[in-house]
């Protein structure tokens, strides 16, 4: 590599990037996106309770997987509550582990 040739990725490119901008992928979506505002924040829902299985069947998605936090809008300790909470209506048979 010291003898001028090309290292083990190719060959060096000096120029300017045409990934987009910020030299992302893609490029960029210059459009303002709304945040997601929570279901529990809206009802003024303060505790998840696993034994409320029609609410905890709202953050699973179709094959039973909880939903991650872009999709249900949650905060952090609201996702954590929601994630403790169907783990425990799985384990005693509330909830299943696998929708069919």
């Amino acid at each position: 590599m010291a003898n001028g040739s090309p290292g083990p990725g190719g060959p060096r490119r000096d120029g300017p990037r045409r990934d987009g901008p910020g030299g992302r992928p893609g490029g960029g979506n210059k459009r303002f996106k709304r945040r997601k505002v929570s279901y529990l924040t809206v009802n003024k829902i303060t505790s998840v309770d696993y034994k409320n299985v029609t609410l905890l069947r709202q953050f699973t998605d179709d094959r039973g997987k909880i939903v991650p936090r872009r999709r249900s809008g949650a905060t952090a300790k609201e996702q954590r509550m929601i994630a403790t909470a169907i783990k425990r209506a799985r384990e005693i048979a509330l909830l299943p582990f696998v929708r069919d």
